[in-house]
């Protein structure tokens, strides 16, 4: 006899760690509005306005703004694979796990890859990042803005200009950053950038914003492909460069597809592009420098909250990003089992970390959807609970009490960065 299946009923989950977060409910009802066809005039349509959001959410005039179908790995993947030709030299700086993370994927582009790194919890100043790339001589630095794995925001607003003076294209991965931190592509000179839904966006992991400069446009374009199935002969370039090294993600044939061409390249995630759309839609709405002011906010209400417990924050705070903060794990303790007793006595989940700094730090995310006051309470609360049932010694009240106590003093900032909830940001 075949088993039989219910229809999924996931448990509720506050999702407090470094992502991903609870999408937003709009962005969950975009995504179950009725399928079209991908050339339908409707869809086009809003393929149109889905690149013309994320330019405001990009900061950025780029024609060249759009997504890729899958998780936010998928964009980063894109960019490098349809940027890098075998044997190019390519230099990574790496603060955290995703630098590891390029660097895998750049070599496996067939690059030769150079790295420069720095203890975790720290960041790259400029200076040392220039004297690499005038020693390395790459033809692309892939540099990540927002390292959740460390919780580091690593500054860019130096490194376009050097990057130019030096006539190399930089990419930046902005998926933990993006929309909770400043990043200003045309201002900065970034000549690429993807992010992803899951973070600082409020929607679902499964499509991955990008923007690329005229700059890296040209690059791609030099190496441009036409599949022989929908070619019409005259459309192939009379020297073509290498062509990418992979058809879903080479972004010559993505850009067609994009653009007026409208060149079939793959079956639109339909559903997905609501959803991003939606997610750019809230964010324009409510402002960029709006939504970044209420990660910022509610980010330090909750680091003032883990402080109030006693706990000790990891890495160079100067540069830690408004909406992921990470503690050090009281002694003695056992890390993964607190994590289990908050999401099973409270249904919150924090994270742990990765290589040198897993079992030693817990991650704690503040963004989204999920970058609120009653989140940030509601957290430090369990959390204290929790630790005092595992032995550890709090103020009662300490964390809910000093995060109070800041919201107090900023009143002015979160009366200024509240918007309308039919229209955006949270309070």
């Amino acid at each position: 006899m075949s088993p039989t299946f219910d229809q999924i009923h996931p448990p509720q989950r506050l999702l407090m760690g470094p992502g991903p977060i609870n999408a937003d409910p709009r962005v969950l009802r975009a995504l179950s509005a009725p399928l079209i066809g991908q050339y339908d005039p409707a869809m086009t349509h809003y393929m149109n306005e889905t690149m013309q959001l994320y330019r405001g959410v990009f900061e950025t005039t780029n024609d060249a703004t759009l997504l890729i179908d899958g998780t936010s790995r998928a964009g980063i993947e894109a960019v490098l694979v349809s940027l890098i030709q075998p044997g190019e030299r390519v230099l990574v700086p790496i603060f955290g796990r995703f630098g590891h993370l390029l660097r895998e994927i750049a070599e496996r582009c067939g690059a030769e890859v150079h790295t420069l790194e720095c203890e975790w919890g720290q960041v790259f100043r400029p200076e040392q990042i220039e004297a690499a790339i005038r020693e390395v001589k790459p033809s692309v630095l892939a540099l990540v803005q927002g390292d959740t794995s460390t919780t580091m925001c690593q500054p860019l607003e130096d490194i376009g200009a050097i990057c130019r003076r030096e006539g190399v294209l930089f990419y930046s991965d902005a998926t933990a950053s993006l929309a909770g931190n400043p990043l200003k592509t045309d201002e900065w000179g970034l000549d690429a950038v993807t992010a992803g839904l899951q973070k600082c966006l409020a929607g679902p992991s499964g499509s991955s914003p990008l923007t690329l400069s005229p700059r890296a446009v040209e690059v791609v374009h030099a190496r441009r492909h036409v599949e022989a199935g929908i070619s019409s002969g005259s459309d192939r370039l009379a020297e073509p460069g290498a062509r990418i090294r992979s058809n879903y993600f080479d972004l010559s044939m993505v850009l067609d597809y994009w653009g007026e061409l409208r060149l079939n390249h793959h079956t639109e995630a339909t559903s997905m592009l609501y959803g991003a759309r939606e997610c750019a839609r809230l964010l324009v709405n409510e402002g960029m420098d709006n939504a970044i002011a209420r990660h910022a906010l509610h980010g330090q209400a909750m680091v003032e909250g883990l402080k109030g417990l006693g706990l000790a924050l990891f890495g160079d705070q100067a540069h830690r990003m408004n909406n992921v903060s990470a503690v050090m794990i009281p002694d003695g303790l056992d890390g993964d089992g607190l994590r289990r007793s908050m999401l099973e006595d409270f249904g919150i989940e924090i994270g742990t970390s990765f290589g040198p700094l897993h079992g030693k730090v817990w991650r704690l995310g503040v963004m989204g959807y999920n970058a609120r006051r009653d989140t940030v309470l509601t957290t430090l609360a369990a959390l204290e609970q929790t630790l005092r049932r595992g032995g550890v010694k709090t103020v009662a009240g300490g964390g809910v009490g000093a995060a109070l106590d800041f919201y107090q003093e900023h009143q002015g900032q979160a009366a200024n960065g509240r918007a309308n909830p039919s229209t955006g940001g949270q309070s």
